[in-house]
Formats: C-alpha cells, structure tokens, sequence
C-alpha cells in the first residue's frame, strides 16, 4: 500500500496552475518534491494536506482525503523550516496544546525524544536554534504516532551539520520504524543522500515522478567547446558556463561525460523546457 497517492492533482490561480501532477509515495520509502522557485511544490503541498481546495485524487493510506480528515491527518506530520507559533511559550507548554488535538499523543514518546534530541523542554521556542526548532518539529510529529512526514524546506537556513543531522534523523525513521517521507526542498544535496524517489516540478507541470536512481542513469552532464558542439552532439539544455557551453547528455559518448547531479538535472532541464541558452 502506498502512504500517499495523488492523481491528476490541479489547483488554479489567477497567475498560476498547478496542472496534473500524479505521484506516490510508498511505504517506508522518500519522496522528494523538486523543482525552481515558483515550481509549485508549496501549492502541492498545500492542496495534497488539504489546507488548499484542488481537484483531483488524494489518498492516504488508500484512503481518500475527502470524508477522512480528521483520521487521516493523526497519522500524518508536517514540519517546516524553524518554528514561528507562540515564541515566548516554552516547548513542553506548546506541546501540552499539540496534546490535546490527538488521541493517540504519548507524552512519554515526546519526552524521551526532547532528550534524545538535546532540547530542554523549559526553554521558550524563541531560544531555539533554527536546527533545535526543526528538531522540535519532528518530536511533535512522532508523538502522535505520524506514519507520514510532510517536510516542507525544513532544511532551510540550517547549517551543514544540522541539516546532516536532520537527514541521518529521516534515514532511521524510515529503515528502522517503517515512516514514509514527502520532502519538498530546494536543497537537492540532501536528497541525493536519503531519496528513492523524485517528483521534478516546473511552472506548474510535472517534469518526472521515477526513482532517484531511474532518473539519474537518464542523464549525463557534459561540457563543449562551442555551442554548436553541443547542439550537434544533442545536449539538453544548452548554458554558458564559465569555461564552456554545459548540457545533458542522455547517453554517454566517451568524451569526459560523469553523471549528473540532482541540480544540473533541474537546471537544464529546465533551460530545455523554456527554449532558450542562458
């Protein structure tokens, strides 16, 4: 069973669409949400938690969202960058209201995850660092059981050890205690670490929803000489870099090609889909 099905999902703006994204998310397995600025991963979010109306299929645990709300969202988690609700309230008194919104809270869970993650439960949450907060986030979300995380840039503004923290954090969830993981992020690095799989968004539309590994044997970064090297060798995405013109390759041809990386794939793929060399 999958923990997350969305089908032809599409929410419309007056100077946005999000139109027909489709993806899953599978038991015990990562997804990753992808994308630019502006891409939609926010709007997919929004309208996938049901705290923006769209149209299209949504289901958690083969359930559908509509008609199962409130049994839905007690198995699910949301955890976003840093912590802005109640900054003068200590973290214990934050989460004795959390208590209150489910039945299955487990106060003990929650306070051998405080220790287990350092925070001292007295502090108020604004004497917590970015990556104390994040951390809070996520014990909140354990405590009433969450079998699906919903991470929204929680890396964000983190710095390098935090954000590796966070990340070794989701790899034990997921292999020891079977969580599913949504993880929208600009921060592709993390990604390459803990994905399976990847949902690559662009101006509203969806550009690929496959495993990680399925959609990185599927490019090859390359550098030319000229540019129209590169347009004769069929490169993707076509950019200036500084000491050359930079494309993809969808196979390689022995001539230094390696295989790309998350970003490179993101940038010139999207380069490609708005015909133009940057």
């Amino acid at each position: 069973m999958n923990a997350l099905h969305v089908a032809n999902l599409t929410k419309r703006y007056p100077s946005f669409v999000l139109e027909n994204v489709s993806f899953t998310v599978g038991e015990g397995r990562v997804t990753g949400l992808i994308g630019a600025n502006g891409a939609g991963k926010t709007t997919t979010l929004k309208a996938v938690t049901g705290t923006v109306g769209a149209q299209g299929t949504v289901e958690f645990f083969g359930k559908p969202l509509r008609g199962n709300e409130r049994e839905i969202k007690k198995k699910i988690g949301y955890i976003g960058g840093g912590f802005r609700y109640y900054p003068q309230k200590s973290a214990n008194t934050v989460a004795r209201a959390v208590s209150y919104c489910y039945t299955d809270w487990n106060q003990t869970a929650f306070e051998n995850l405080l220790a287990r993650y350092g925070i001292d439960g007295g502090k108020k949450i604004s004497q917590l660092s970015e990556g104390m907060k994040v951390k809070f986030f996520l014990a909140l979300a354990l405590s009433h059981g969450a079998r699906l995380l919903v991470l929204d840039e929680p890396t964000s503004g983190l710095d390098p050890l935090s954000r590796e923290e966070f990340c070794a954090e989701m790899l034990q969830l997921v292999r020891n205690e079977g969580v599913s993981v949504l993880f929208s992020t600009h921060i592709t690095g993390d990604l390459e670490r803990i994905a399976d799989d990847i949902v690559l968004l662009s101006e509203g539309k969806m550009l690929a929803a496959e495993p990680l590994a399925t959609l990185k044997s599927r490019y090859f970064y390359s550098c030319f000489a000229t540019e129209s090297a590169a347009r004769a060798a069929g490169a993707i995405g076509v950019r200036r870099g500084r000491d050359c013109f930079e494309g993809l390759l969808s196979e390689k041809k022995n001539n230094g090609e390696r295989a790309a990386t998350l970003d490179e794939i993101i940038v010139h793929l999207e380069t490609e889909r708005k015909g133009g060399k940057k």
